[in-house]
């Protein structure tokens, strides 16, 4: 994966990773609405991707690496009969990653490609990120997370890009980790709060089996985490935890070491490093200390596109300053500018770190003959930081139980990837809607969250 990366960002192209999980179909709309033209895959995320080439017509040149795929050339052999000399010209090129839109359908963001040679152009995550956190050829850093999100792929392309060693887990395991820490002394690395709370509740002899002590630097974002958590953490592991708050669209980021987060319980950050943070009201009026409105981040350019949709990308800068963006998170600011996080955009959940989108689910259920109305949201769990649960009110003559409830998950799980879909589901007479139709779904919410 990271040899691809580097491939694309030495030949000033555009490199979308795509999710692995997702189903065929899902996947195959990312592939074409990117516009690839080159396609390589493993021989096991194959099968998350349509057998039938007609499918992705866009796509000219089709690999395939740890095994035989039909309709794929080995990447290996192909590789071999290339030149290894290096290219006179290499242009930087850049990461073009998909975050899911409320509508339910994936939303390419695109930034600039740089202009220069790949060695005369900086990305800003290595010029932000390495003298943050220290990154440099002595680094040992420690990836737990798929490299189709966003910061786990930028942030292994900052270690190699300094000359660190980066070291990717095939999947997260919470004694595992501890195990990599110990072997390979690994100095930094990045979590999301729901691995912190796998690691903090592995029985203590195995916790206390490790030496974790070469650890420099313990990166955190992608989820709130959860005060009694983070400090734990930094308890176990000393004052090393770091947090950022920042989005797949990169339009700006704050952070906040221990100290602070001791100080300030709470809060995701500081800004002034990447970005300036404005708290606006709905008519973008700017708002004083201290009260909540939306999340805009100034910048001296607009940061991004979303790929294909000009509407999207309009939606997301402020009505009088555009080169202020919004992904439509909530909160506020303190007297110090320390940023609180008071909800989420457009109700997405976060389970375990993973933006899930509840309007996918909810278009399918929707099309059930039993369903009436739906709504799927975010609910409380204390490992997941969210769980996804559909709401639903059945047509009349049908009763809710548990046979209805696994007959609509299993529907909806054909249709939409597991990780998207909901855990369980809640029956009810009538959901909460405006005389507009409009579904107030931050008072079914509150239902489930405790006061």
């Amino acid at each position: 994966m990271l040899e691809v990366y580097w491939a694309a960002l030495r030949s000033g192209l555009y490199i979308t990773a795509v999710n692995w999980h997702l189903t065929p179909a899902e996947a195959a709309y990312v592939v074409d609405d990117c516009e690839a033209s080159a396609l390589v895959v493993s021989v096991d995320a194959a099968a998350a991707l349509p057998a039938d080439p007609t499918e992705l017509p866009k796509v000219r040149c089709r690999l395939v690496f740890g095994g035989a795929v039909d309709g794929y050339d080995d990447y290996e052999a192909v590789l071999a009969q290339q030149s290894d000399e290096p290219l006179e010209s290499q242009p930087r090129g850049q990461d073009m990653l998909y975050s899911s839109g409320t509508t339910g359908r994936p939303k390419g963001i695109k930034p600039q490609l740089p202009e220069g040679q790949v060695h005369e152009t900086v990305d800003p995550y290595t010029a932000v990120f390495a003298p943050m956190y220290g990154f440099d050829a002595d680094t040992v850093y420690l990836c737990p997370a798929p490299l189709y999100h966003a910061a786990p792929l930028r942030f292994c392309g900052t270690i190699n890009s300094v000359g660190g060693t980066v070291i990717v887990m095939d999947r997260f395991d919470a004694a595992e980790a501890l195990a990599l820490i110990e072997r390979h002394r690994v100095t930094h690395s990045q979590w999301v709060p729901t691995m912190f709370v796998r690691m903090l509740k592995l029985p203590s002899e195995i916790r206390d089996r490790y030496d974790v002590s070469s650890m420099r630097v313990a990166i955190h974002a992608a989820a709130p985490c959860p005060v009694e958590v983070k400090r734990a953490m930094i308890d176990w592991w000393g004052p090393v935890i770091h947090e950022y708050y920042a989005s797949t669209e990169g339009a700006g980021a704050t952070f906040i070491d221990s100290a602070q987060a001791l100080a300030r319980p709470g809060s995701v950050g500081r800004d002034g490093v990447l970005g300036i943070v404005h708290i606006c009201d709905e008519a973008g009026h700017e708002l004083p200390t201290g009260e909540i409105g939306t999340v805009y981040w100034e910048r001296d350019q607009v940061p991004f596109e979303y790929h294909n949709d000009p509407v999207k990308t309009a939606s997301a800068q402020h009505p009088d300053h555009p080169t202020w963006t919004t992904s439509g998170d909530i909160g506020y600011l303190d007297d110090d500018r320390f940023l609180y996080l008071t909800d989420r955009a457009a109700f997405t959940i976060i389970s375990g770190g993973v933006n899930i989108y509840p309007q996918e689910s909810e278009n399918v259920l929707t099309l059930h003959p039993k369903v009436y109305d739906v709504a799927v949201i975010g609910v409380p769990h204390d490992e997941m930081g969210e769980e996804v649960k559909a709401v639903v009110q059945l047509v009349d003559g049908v009763t809710g139980n548990a046979d209805i409830e696994r007959e609509l998950l299993d529907y909806v799980r054909e249709r939409v990837a597991h990780y998207k879909a909901p855990r369980s589901i809640d029956f009810v007479d009538d959901l909460p809607r405006t005389p507009t139709g409009k579904l107030v779904k931050h008072t079914l919410r509150a239902r489930y969250v405790p006061a």
